[in-house]
């Protein structure tokens, strides 16, 4: 029997094979209405790979060569020298035991014998996401907690919601106290790592690949088990699933047709982190913020897919937290910035063909900056299948005018149909590259907004929508869209940032809203306490879940003998900050509520 472990999207592992963890981001699949995505049509709709964790409904009279399924449950025995993890549903008859002194697993037929002397903690587990092997032990990390989420292709889709660390190798006896203290560093980050969110999985399908990869692989592939089938740059437990290696949709009605939406994000591992602790690209070309996101629509037996990709501005720079609101920002090794946006966009085109790069940073100031030095970086390379359009989205939309993203949809509608080609049977050849700084807020609206075309043009093929027929002229659909990729920028911004995504209120009710804005200035404050007391230690955990060990794991976590004083006065900027905000708030409405006040006595007085 092989081990179950579950790919987490960040994908997840299980023991009757090793599950891909997926995360938007990191990988997330959200929720959301029935939609489409543009290319490719199918018809039937597209086959799928065998999934992620576990086991669950894939018929298997239906494959050739199907892939072992993964277990859903497991039964967790905590023996005094050994962990057992005992599937319950029915599909095998072989126990992973686990060694609590070494770490080291081996298959048994049966149960340890068990009396009034051995009295084993047991719990129900869905899956193992994998080992972390560290200076003096080892950790099993398993989910135990799961919520079943919506459903990919037809198959269950889970999100994680709970998360325990399982220490092996109690001997700490014979290791060094430097070693012994590193140790207790690398558990703090492990209880950091058991709250991480935004982790989803499937035990059925390969949510690591695009539905349109996943039509064009064959059956061959298929029958890969699911660790090799994965996407590394998606597969968020790569790294802890070595030991053991040999979305949301939404459901309506258009007129008299149902349709089904899901939206996918997926976040790539290279660059993972944190807002302001990862910012532009490495020397490889990865950049931080990757973010893959696949639009699918079901529909009158069509299935249509299109994805598009946002990424921080893919060159050497950062930001370094000082306290400041807005650390400025600075180009590392100006010399380098070409070839590293070449190796990225060379990346970017062997996986999804041509490239049109929207960049919304401002015209002026830091931005500007970085702006110039983008700008100036991918000339070189510039071509048919590579362009770069720069549309200022504050200068142009401001705060509220968000229905100006027209216009940058007009220097782009083109490019968005040269590269989807066929009548009802199309080929995505080219994707569309968004980045703001942060690639949460400016990027979602964007990315939403294209979305929306996109959408609407699959719609029309296939005789859903009329030519004349947008989303809009369907209440019902259009709100559930809209809430759709809402929730799909909050989630990739929590992710990231810590906070929902600001300018949510547009994405999901089409208009910017008095709460919105004030929900705008919160969020902004928390970003800014997250930024500069809490990521660096997040940051560290994630590094550590992926197999990037660091010297010092404390860049702020005070340490025991000068913590106390940093820690009060960090404590005392924040709390003087946020109550500066709440002040501002305050006199905010005030102001809001006196103006509405004189312009209704005004109006009274003709």
């Amino acid at each position: 029997m092989a081990t179950t472990a579950p790919l987490l999207f960040h994908p997840l592992l299980c023991f009757s094979e090793a599950i891909p963890l997926l995360r938007s981001i990191h990988f997330t699949l959200f929720r959301s209405p029935t939609a489409a995505g543009p290319y490719p049509f199918h018809s039937p709709p597209i086959p799928t790979a065998t999934g992620v964790l576990g086991y669950h409904t894939m018929s298997v009279a239906t494959e050739a060569c199907p892939s072992p399924k993964l277990h859903t449950r497991l039964r967790l025995w905590e023996f005094a020298d050994r962990y057992v993890f005992e599937p319950v549903d029915g599909l095998a008859d072989l126990f992973l035991s686990v060694d609590r002194t070494n770490g080291s697993m081996s298959l048994v037929e049966e149960l340890p014998p068990r009396g009034p002397s051995t009295n084993p903690k047991v719990r129900i587990v869905f899956g193992v996401i994998g080992v972390l092997k560290l200076a003096v032990r080892s950790y099993f990390l398993v989910i135990t907690g799961r919520d079943c989420v919506g459903s990919y292709l037809g198959h269950a889709i889970f999100k994680l919601t709970g998360l325990k660390v399982l220490p092996c190798n109690n001997s700490l006896n014979t290791f060094s106290a430097e070693q012994k203290k590193m140790e207790s560093e690398f558990s703090e980050l492990l209880d950091a790592a058991e709250r991480t969110i935004g982790l989803y999985f499937s035990y059925d399908v390969n949510l690591t690949l695009t539905s349109q990869r996943l039509h064009d692989l064959g059956d061959q592939f298929k029958s890969l088990p699911l660790w090799r089938q994965a996407e590394p740059r998606f597969l968020w437990n790569g790294y802890l699933l070595e030991p053991l290696i040999e979305n949301k949709s939404i459901h309506a009605e258009v007129g008299s047709e149902k349709v089904n939406v899901t939206l996918i994000a997926r976040r790539c591992t290279r660059r993972i982190g944190t807002r302001m602790w990862r910012r532009g690209a490495d020397p490889e070309g990865y950049a931080a913020n990757f973010v893959e996101s696949e639009q699918i629509m079901q529909s009158k037996e069509f299935t249509a897919s299109y994805v598009q990709v946002r990424g921080s501005m893919p060159f050497l720079w950062e930001q370094i937290v000082d306290l400041t609101y807005k650390p400025s920002f600075d180009v590392v090794r100006v010399e380098e910035a070409p070839r590293v946006l070449e190796r990225h966009f060379h990346d970017l085109q062997k996986k999804y063909g041509a490239v049109v790069a929207v960049d919304l940073v401002n015209t002026h100031g830091g931005e500007g900056r970085l702006y110039e030095r983008y700008a100036k970086s991918i000339e070189p390379i510039l071509s048919e299948d590579i362009r770069f359009v720069h549309f200022d989205f504050h200068q142009i939309c401001g705060h509220i005018h968000f229905e100006r993203l027209s216009q940058l949809y007009d220097q782009i509608e083109d490019y968005l149909k040269k590269h989807s080609k066929g009548e009802k049977m199309e080929e995505q050849t080219g994707t569309v590259r968004t980045n703001c700084v942060d690639c949460l807020d400016r990027t979602n609206v964007t990315q939403s907004m294209i979305g929306r075309k996109i959408l609407e043009s699959q719609l029309q093929k296939i005789s859903v929508l009329g030519d004349n027929n947008t989303i809009s002229d369907y209440p019902a659909f259009d709100a559930d869209y809209k809430v759709l990729w809402a929730n799909h920028g909050d989630a990739i911004s929590t992710q990231y940032s810590g906070t929902p995504a600001l300018k949510g209120d547009f994405v999901r009710y089409g208009k910017r809203t008095t709460q919105g804005i004030l929900n705008d200035l919160w969020n902004a404050m928390a970003r800014y306490y997250l930024n500069n007391f809490a990521d660096g230690t997040k940051q560290d955990a994630m590094d550590l879940l992926q197999g990037h060990h660091i010297s010092s794991v404390s860049r702020d976590m005070p340490t025991p003998t000068k913590g106390l004083i940093e820690n009060h006065a960090s404590f005392r900027l924040a709390f003087a900050l946020l109550l500066a905000a709440v002040i501002f708030l305050i006199m905010s409405l005030r102001r809001e509520n006196v103006t509405k006040m004189y312009m209704m006595i005004k109006i009274a007085n003709g």
